[in-house]
C-alpha cells in the first residue's frame, strides 16, 4: 500500500501516523509538504493527520483547505484514492467540500483529551472491514473543535447511505455531536473523516490495540 502523509504547518501526529501505517503495511509513507504543487506518486491512500494546522486561525481546517496540494488531495478523491481525515484531518476535510457538514467548538468549550468508547456502525468499508459490525473499542480524543454538526437533510443523507461510520458509544459523546456522529464518509465510500485518533490506539503500551484494525483494514483492500 503505498501511502502519504499531508504536513502543514502546525501539524502534530504525523509520526504517529507514519508508525501506524509503517506497522500495518511495513511500507513507509511519504511525507508531503502542503505547499507542494503536486502528488509524488499515485498513492493508494492519502491521510490528513491531525494537530492544529495554521494554529487553527479563521476556522479550524480553513486556511489548511486552501494550501496548494489540497487541489490534488480533492482531484486524487474524486478518481477514487482512499482520503483518510483524522482530528484535524477530518476539520480539513469539511471545509474542502470532500465531506458534508462542519466540526463547531466542543459543547462545553473547552479542549478535550482522552479515550472514548466508539462503536462501529458501518463495517463494510475499505476503513473498518476488520471489525464486526457494532464492535466497540477505546480510542483517544484531542480536540477542541470536534462537534460535528450538520442539516437535517445532511443527517438523513448520511443515515440512508450508511455514511455514518463511527459513533460515539456507551454515553460517552465528549463534544456533543449531532447522533454522537464520531466519523463519516462521502457517498462513494473512498473518503473517511473521524475526530479520534486510532494511530494512538495500536500498542499495548497506549493501553488499546483496536484502533490497528482500520489500518490493516485498508490493507487488505489496498494491498
Amino acid at each position: 500500500m503505498k501511502s502519504a502523509i499531508v504536513l502543514f504547518p502546525g501539524t502534530n501526529r504525523e509520526n504517529d501516523m507514519a508508525r501506524a501505517l509503517k506497522m500495518a503495511s511495513g511500507i513507509e509513507p511519504d511525507i508531503i509538504w502542503h505547499k507542494d504543487q503536486q502528488l509524488e506518486k499515485d498513492y493508494d491512500l492519502i491521510v490528513l493527520p491531525g494537530g492544529f494546522s495554521f494554529g487553527d486561525y479563521l476556522r479550524t481546517g480553513a486556511i489548511a483547505a486552501n494550501s496548494p496540494l489540497m487541489k490534488e488531495v480533492v482531484a486524487a478523491a474524486n478518481k477514487g484514492v482512499h482520503i483518510l481525515g483524522v482530528c484535524n484531518g477530518f476539520q480539513i476535510l469539511t471545509e474542502s467540500g470532500l465531506l458534508p457538514g462542519a466540526l463547531l467548538r466542543n459543547k462545553d468549550l473547552k479542549f478535550i483529551c482522552k479515550s472514548v468508547s466508539l462503536s462501529i456502525e458501518n463495517n463494510q468499508t475499505a476503513f473498518t472491514s476488520q471489525f464486526e459490525q457494532g464492535d466497540i473499542f477505546k480510542c483517544p480524543v484531542a480536540h477542541h473543535d470536534g462537534n460535528y454538526f450538520a442539516t437535517p437533510d445532511q443527517i438523513e443523507n448520511l443515515e440512508a447511505n450508511n455514511q455514518i461510520i463511527f459513533k460515539y458509544a456507551n454515553q460517552e459523546n465528549p463534544n456533543g455531536s449531532i447522533s454522537d456522529i464520531a466519523g463519516i464518509s462521502n457517498e462513494k465510500g473512498n473518503v473517511v473523516g473521524l475526530m479520534p485518533h486510532p494511530e494512538n490506539a495500536i500498542e499495548p503500551l497506549n493501553g488499546e490495540t483496536r484502533g490497528r484494525a482500520i489500518f490493516d483494514s485498508l490493507v487488505a483492500k489496498l494491498g
